[in-house]
């Protein structure tokens, strides 16, 4: 298995990123660039949480051979000489250090720190240079590439200047300081200094919210009545924040038809309204096609027409306004649907036969799962009952793992006694080489610190311009937001995560091992009040976010402030769960009516439709019987006829076609799937009606 685990992981997270942009993103409809940036930089995030297990387990396993190398010379055989008592103390000595088991996903030596150096460095090359310049790319204004570079640079100036600004305090340190000579080495590990300095700041920050918030959430999802409560708030601040990004949108697609109006076809600017036009919603695009008149030359009138300069900041403020339309109207979607599913819940819970009803059925059909496994009675027997259970126990274990987190994070730098919760778990599994524990319980540690970071960004008021909707519904902008996100924050959290579990050197201050992550972060003691003072008592603060998380401060101040904020006890608090009320009922009404008129439609046809069919079917059999009949006489009276009248193909084809139209057929496209007849040269392409055309006088002798 040397080296197996590692390639095993390395195809199975690449699948599971993948999976997970399918699931988010839209493979079709976003550019390339974005679905490429966006699936490496989480690949690569993933990785450092999948294989970080590894690389401890492996590091134990180097730890134990090197403790039994420094315990050879004393474990030699006894000379003949030697006395009973001496020889009886050999053994003694060899029983306590236990012989090494090499663990089953052992990297052989030389292949992490090569794996980790080429994941940090490439993680941080895009989430500081590409995925901030990409996403300013795609939403400049500019129509030229050397434009929309010009904007994505100036507008990255914040994020470029800050991390110079903290890399060059560092060095400078670094230079003044009497003692230390800088060298490659050095400066690269004030780079690194420098990107953890900045992630963990932010990283403390929002773990101080999650570890608060996410057992609470759980928490308050056992209680239907009040999420119910809650997601009507929501909705009444989301439908204010919908209607005002639709306004914002009609005014700007005014902006851009007045535009379209004054510049015409061959106005040297049309070409940029054109690519304006583009990015407008497809409604609004066949709106002002229908009102353009192109044949008007641009000199015909003496009109003011708008720069270059003021065409590229409408081309931004159209592609900001139909961003926060889709944002808006798929959080729209996304919040309906959770209101109707609570309020479908609350309805069942006093259901006494036991079988989920939900008022809106899906249109799609039940696949295997649904009617095998997950049947309405297996249905209301999980949301009516034990998922209210299972979501309190969750919440329990999550918060004792929260406890669990802030004690650690407080006491991780004492080594002698060791108080970290997490350090004392690993070692006491390291005492027995449990591999599998180690490994599981690393995982399970990261998992649970990245959930609460990453969580948090998208439950903030203040980050709501970003979302993750499944089912394709997330914008580029929102996935290379999530890929800069993580990139930036995951190597922090995991150094933090070592930290906790003292296999940091630098902050344990240990002669132990280094596992090959911390190798090539750099030793920290080229800056030693950022690993002896800012690493270990910063993270401290998680214990005050946590109090005022749990006693909702932040909530409570904004409230005080005028932004409307979920407080119980508040009269605009009621106001909006009122009128959040009121928009669900009024959607599920215009929903019943849509689905109402569906259902008419289907009866209708199951109904009528054969009737229909079979009508149309008898129809053409009596035309195809009239026909063969009427050709027979044709045929014999044209060849009595010959020399008194013209060619015979045209009257034929007067009478089939009168007869034909003698009939009262239905209107059905099937009935029309009769071959067409030949039209003549002579004969209009348009056509015309039949009753019109030139035939003879007495066309009904025949008959």
């Amino acid at each position: 298995m040397s080296g197996a685990a590692l390639g095993i992981e390395i195809v199975v997270v690449f699948f599971l990123a993948l999976f997970l942009l399918h699931r988010y993103g839209d493979f079709r409809k976003q550019q390339r660039m974005v679905l490429f940036g966006t699936l490496l930089a989480w690949y690569l995030c993933f990785l450092i949480v999948f294989i970080l297990p590894l690389d401890v387990s492996t590091t134990i396993y180097k730890q134990c051979k090197l403790d039994h190398e420094d315990h050879a010379p004393t474990l030699s055989p006894s000379p003949a000489n030697h006395t009973p008592a001496n020889a009886s103390a050999t053994p003694t000595k060899r029983s306590v250090l236990k012989p090494c088991y090499k663990p089953w996903s052992y990297i052989p030596d030389g292949i992490m720190p090569v794996f980790w150096r080429v994941v940090y460095w490439t993680s941080q090359c895009l989430t500081w240079l590409l995925l901030p310049f990409m996403q300013s790319y795609a939403r400049s204004g500019g129509f030229s590439i050397t434009g929309k570079i010009k904007t994505a640079l100036i507008e990255n100036a914040i994020y470029y200047g800050t991390y110079l600004l903290i890399f060059g305090s560092l060095l400078i340190y670094v230079a003044v300081h009497p003692e230390w000579h800088l060298s490659w080495y050095e400066l690269q590990t004030i780079g690194i200094t420098a990107a953890n300095t900045w992630g963990l700041f932010l990283l403390v920050l929002l773990l101080g919210y999650g570890l608060v918030e996410i057992p609470r959430s759980y928490w308050n999802a056992s209680r239907h009545g009040h999420l119910l409560i809650k997601t009507y708030f929501k909705a009444s601040k989301l439908m204010t924040e919908k209607a005002d990004a639709e306004e914002n949108l009609e005014d700007v697609m005014e902006e851009v038809r007045k535009v379209s109006e004054s510049i015409k076809y061959n106005h040297p600017l049309r070409k940029y309204v054109d690519t304006i036009l583009r990015k407008c919603p497809v409604d609004y695009q066949e709106k002002m096609g229908r009102n353009m008149d192109d044949y008007e030359d641009f000199d015909d009138k003496q009109n003011t027409y708008p720069s270059e300069k003021s065409l590229v900041k409408l081309h931004k403020q159209v592609i900001y306004a139909v961003q926060r339309h889709n944002r808006t109207r798929v959080q729209w979607q996304i919040l309906l649907q959770q209101a109707i599913h609570l309020e479908d819940v609350a309805k069942n819970e006093t259901s006494t036969s036991h079988q989920f009803v939900h008022s809106f059925p899906s249109s799609e059909p039940a696949g295997w799962f649904s009617r095998y496994v997950y049947t309405p009675t297996v249905e209301w027997f999980w949301e009516c009952l034990l998922k209210v259970w299972f979501y309190r126990l969750l919440s329990v274990v999550l918060t004792l793992f929260s406890v669990a987190v802030v004690w650690s994070e407080c006491t991780f730098f004492s080594t002698r006694p060791v108080l970290s919760l997490f350090a004392v778990f690993i070692q006491l599994a390291e005492r027995d080489y449990n591999y599998l524990y180690i490994e599981m319980a690393c995982f399970i540690t990261i998992f649970f610190l990245c959930t609460c970071v990453y969580s948090t960004v998208f439950r903030v008021r203040v980050f709501n311009y970003y979302y993750l909707a499944s089912h394709h519904q997330t914008d580029a902008y929102s996935l290379q937001f999530s890929g800069m996100l993580f990139c930036r924050l995951t190597p922090p959290l995991c150094l933090n995560f070592l930290g906790l579990i003292h296999m940091d050197s630098a902050i344990s201050h240990q002669q132990k091992e280094q596992t090959a992550y911390t190798s090539i972060m750099g030793s920290m003691r080229v800056l030693s009040f950022i690993a002896n003072g800012f690493y270990i008592y910063y993270p401290m603060l998680i214990v005050l976010l946590c109090i005022a998380t749990y006693f909702s401060l932040g909530t409570r101040c904004l409230n005080l402030l005028g932004f409307q904020q979920f407080v119980g006890d508040s009269e605009m608090t009621s106001d909006l769960i009122d009128e959040g009320k009121e928009l669900i009922r009024r959607e599920k009404r215009k929903r019943q009516r849509t689905e109402d008129g569906e259902n008419r439609r289907r009866e209708w046809k199951e109904r009528y439709g054969n009737q229909r069919e079979e009508h149309t079917a008898r129809n053409r059999t009596s035309h195809e019987l009239k026909e063969t009949s009427y050709s027979d006489t044709v045929t014999s009276s044209s060849n009595r006829q010959a020399k008194y009248s013209r060619s015979g193909s045209r009257s034929e084809r007067d009478s089939i076609e009168l007869l034909q139209d003698a009939e009262p057929l239905d209107f059905n496209a099937e009935s029309l799937t009769d071959e067409p007849l030949e039209a003549e040269p002579s004969r209009h392409a348009g056509g015309r009606y039949l009753s019109m055309s030139s035939s003879r006088s007495r066309i009904f002798d025949d008959v």
